[in-house]
């Protein structure tokens, strides 16, 4: 689609007839821009779906091979005459070389830059031939280690700046791109263009927003010239030749701030700068501003050293998740995928999600979907798990990166914080690489020269150069010390991999709470439906099914999940049964997790899981399957993270209770009723609670009480707590179920549970005795799933689209 006005008009060329070859073949193959090889070949049959099957280890070859790409586009005489012309390259992978009209033109060697490059004088009326040689990156990046003294882990990838999740990770397959893998344009202009516009928020009060707009201009010409800001009060300013830097204040009257979801709208305001010249529009851009302030707080206490948010001038409690690639092969994520992932993430009482530091700087429509929904945004800089070298030429394409991703995402205020890596001085201090390899005192030495260079000088220098003041909150490594160190519980971000790796029970994440939770997780199984897209035909659905068990990539998932589920549940052979365990056990895992961090605020301020979504049909940490279904764990993340919030916890026979409150409005008169129910319906017991000593603001602890006085006589395994926090006026503001056993020795009976169809996209849901854990099975998206439903009691479930059918399942058919 073009954009045209005034004296530029831009064109995209991706729509344009491309093809693509192997370098060493003569045959041209119809291609796809923006593409990759992998999917033009797909597209053209010469190789199966590289996600079905076992595929993925037939189609390794591809890394290896140079590729070619090349159109025929056609430019007028009218279009010649412009005074600039510029080819645009929003994103190619990686090394390429690119001729126009058999001249070379670039060299490339960075999937995360754009390449803008003048071709006035090569363009040719009528048809012009654009050629793009790509090299294999795994081959260059295997040169490129050859020049380093000692051996480099996840050698080449560390070498090569390209998105590192291709390598395979143990979420993720081994799929090593190339190709033109965002849009191509060509632009013409004249006389004068916007390049950048930097929006600087001044000061802030409720009455005013003072603005400065920062503005590059490049002129061809000496000259005096015009920039408006929304058609208001044009201000005149003459333009020297080449780049030019104007700061243009604006001021809007009482602001409305744009808050964090959960704590009211996100208010956004649209401004439009337009470039005239006697009155002839030369160029113009839009974008928008939200009102807000951030600043990441650390200080000494007698715990450790605090680490959280204040937002607008008040203290956030971070919920959210981790963010990886939405697909293997990017081009194929939709706008419409990326709103609808941002959207169930604010639809689970999320507010900021952690751009992880292996994948990509992410699309426009993820951030826009972010400054709307009121997520903000932790961006790390893509660096993941290795050694990184620092010789000239790797930073200073590092600096460009830099600067080029940061001047495309400053304006957008949902981004809160720039993270210099996921993981990589974790690698240094924790991983045993240098043992590994055999380092030296001396390479081990340059390997912290390395890393001091990149991420201690040239990516903060570089962010201070480039964000106005206030933007630039950095953060060079996350987590700041690794899980096996006791200060990562009491300063900075912590992974905590304890549970999972370490392979210790979920308890140990109630001992185990840091200051800010980073990283955490559990793997499960995606849905049935997302198991049956991992086959090309009729699915054998088999645990010992090689094609299921392909697709996971952790060495000793499966294990690991067996270990848990024996823990926790009653080991299950079927396939069905063992997928709806699985997801069971990680939204369990989640539960102990996000309750143990809420119910320790405000020592810790932030529990963000791993990870919200995958990029291929996989046994994972996600909370959401490749497919778009919520797995158990996102239902009861949502639960987790209810904006207010009723917990318990039981130690050494004493029942500790916390109302835990994240919202802007506080707590006053609040007690907690606690009923005593027989899985049968029968209530044994009724009890009030009430705070103790001071209600404070977003924290309520309460009168402690004895389980023995709660439940004399009683097993413990066919009763449970229903908490219900009550306010003054008696309204419920949250509510809880409390088990004292574990899932596998509750004794359960069988539920008789009945779904009435209330409307096409509506049921109603009840049962005569507990039912744990409904799984409503479908290809819809429930509005709640994998819940409890109490003795003799109804519940209402949307529905996102019609089914005729729908299979149900309880944790009591694990029983048998």
């Amino acid at each position: 689609m073009s954009k045209g006005f005034g004296q530029e008009t831009t064109r995209s060329l991706s729509g344009e007839n491309w093809k693509f070859k192997n370098a060493k073949e003569a045959n041209w193959l119809t291609a796809s821009v923006p593409g990759t090889v992998h999917t033009d070949l797909m597209s053209n049959n010469k190789i199966p779906d590289s996600y079905l099957d076992e595929n993925e280890k037939e189609v390794q070859w591809i890394e290896t091979e140079n590729w070619d790409y090349q159109t025929t586009f056609k430019v007028s005489d009218a279009e010649l005459k412009n005074e600039q012309a510029e080819l645009i390259f929003d994103g190619l992978d990686t090394y390429a070389e690119v001729f126009l009209n058999g001249k070379q033109i670039q060299k490339t060697d960075n999937m995360f830059r754009q390449w803008i490059v003048p071709v006035k004088g090569i363009l040719v009326k009528g048809d012009n031939v654009l050629q793009i040689k790509f090299k294999s990156s795994v081959n260059v990046g295997n040169e490129l280690a050859k020049k380093v003294a000692f051996k480099l882990p996840e050698s080449p990838r560390s070498m090569v700046r390209k998105a590192q999740y291709q390598f395979g990770w143990d979420w993720g397959p081994r799929l090593v791109t190339a190709g033109i893998w965002k849009d191509v344009k060509l632009n013409f202009w004249n006389n004068a263009k916007i390049q950048n516009i930097q929006l600087e928020q001044k000061s802030l009060t409720t009455t005013k927003g003072q603005l400065s707009f920062n503005i590059e201009v490049f002129a061809n010409k000496l000259g005096d010239y015009q920039l408006a800001i929304n058609g208001l009060n044009p201000k005149a300013f003459r333009l020297q030749k080449g780049l030019n830097k104007i700061s243009v204040p604006y001021e809007v009257k009482n602001p409305k701030l744009w808050q964090p979801s959960g704590w009211g709208k996100a208010e956004l305001y649209d401004f439009k700068v337009v470039l005239t010249e006697k009155g002839k529009k030369l160029d113009e851009e839009s974008l928008r501003h939200g009102f807000r302030t951030v600043k990441l707080v650390q200080e000494k206490d007698a715990k450790g050293k605090s680490f959280y948010f204040l937002v607008n001038g008040k203290p956030l409690y971070a919920k959210g998740t981790n963010w990886i690639p939405a697909d293997s092969f990017l081009p194929r994520i939709t706008k419409e995928k990326y709103y609808k992932l941002v959207k169930d993430a604010k639809d689970a009482n999320m507010n900021m999600i952690r751009i992880w530091g292996g994948g990509v700087y992410e699309d426009e429509a993820f951030y826009k979907a972010c400054d709307e929904n009121g997520i903000l945004v932790w961006q790390d800089f893509m660096f993941a798990g290795s050694f990184y070298p620092s010789d000239d030429a790797f930073t200073e394409n590092v600096k460009e990166e830099v600067k080029y991703q940061v001047r495309r995402l400053q304006n957008h205020p949902s981004i809160a914080l720039w993270c210099g890596n996921n993981e990589v001085d974790e690698a240094i201090v924790n991983w045993g690489y240098q043992k590994q390899f055999k380092y030296t005192k001396e390479d081990s030495l340059q390997v912290w020269r390395d890393y001091r260079k990149v991420f201690h000088e040239v990516i903060p220098q570089t962010l201070n150069e480039t964000l106005a003041p206030g933007n630039n909150i950095y953060w060079p490594s996350s987590p700041s010390i690794g899980w096996g160190h006791k200060e990562s519980l009491t300063k900075g971000d912590s992974h905590y991999w304890g549970v999972w790796w370490g392979e210790q029970p979920f308890e140990m994440y109630e001992e185990k709470v840091p200051r800010f939770a980073s990283e955490y997780g559990v793997q499960g199984m995606p849905s049935m439906e997302a198991v049956k897209s991992m086959f090309s035909g009729k699915a054998d659905l088999s645990l010992q099914n090689p094609v299921i068990k392909a697709h996971e990539k952790h060495a000793r998932g499966w294990q690991i999940i067996d270990g848990y589920m024996a823990r926790y549940y009653t080991p299950q052979t079927d396939l069905v049964k063992y997928n709806y365990l699985s997801q069971l056990l990680q939204a369990r895992a989640m539960q102990v997790a996000i309750e143990a961090h809420r119910r320790a605020k405000p020592y810790n301020m932030g529990s963000l899981y791993w990870q919200i979504n995958d990029c291929w049909p996989v046994v994972s940490w996600s909370s959401i399957d490749y497919l778009g279904n919520w797995k158990a764990a996102h239902y009861q993340i949502k639960r987790s993270f209810e904006q207010q919030a009723i917990f318990a916890e039981e130690k050494k026979g004493i029942l500790n209770f916390y109302a835990v409150n994240d919202g802007l409005k506080k707590f006053n008169d609040v007690r907690v009723e606690i009923q005593v129910i027989k899985f049968d319906g029968n209530i044994l017991n009724e009890i009030t609670t009430v705070p103790t000593g001071k209600v404070l603001d977003d924290i309520i602890k309460f009168e402690p009480i004895e389980v023995d006085n709660l439940i004399p006589d009683l097993s413990k395994n066919d009763v449970f707590l229903k908490l219900s926090l009550i306010d003054e006026n008696d309204h419920q503001l949250a509510e809880n179920n409390f088990y004292f056993v574990l899932p596998k020795d509750l004794k359960l009976t069988k539920p008789n549970i009945t779904v009435k169809k209330i409307s096409a996209t509506e049921i109603e849901v009840s049962t005569d005795v507990l039912a744990k854990d409904i799984y409503l099975m479908g290809d819809t998206q429930f509005s709640d799933n994998f819940f409890d439903l109490m003795p003799n009691t109804k519940k209402r479930i949307t529905l996102s689209k019609p089914l005729e059918k729908i299979e149900i399942m309880s944790l009591w058919d694990t029983k048998k």
